[in-house]
């Protein structure tokens, strides 16, 4: 198992990643997966990528309720 990972990283490091949209949080906040090594990406406050850490993962999933709570509040 751990060689199938292996392998799927360095084909990731020789070839690049294929990076999707994984979740949109907001219009201009997004989550992205590599589709070869599972690698999870999301935008910095700057605008750039960086790695999906636990933490940020808390701050994006308290956005989306926020966000959700907006749009419904708007539509009222």
């Amino acid at each position: 198992m751990k060689k199938l990972i292996v392998s799927k990283k360095i084909i990731c490091a020789l070839f690049g990643h294929k990076i999707i949209t994984s979740r949109n949080i907001t219009n201009h906040l997004k989550e992205y997966k590599c589709t070869v090594c599972k690698m999870e990406l999301t935008n910095t406050e700057e605008g750039n990528l960086t790695f999906l850490t636990p933490e940020l993962k808390e701050v994006n999933e308290a956005l989306v309720n926020f966000y959700q709570k907006k749009l419904i509040a708007k539509q009222h």
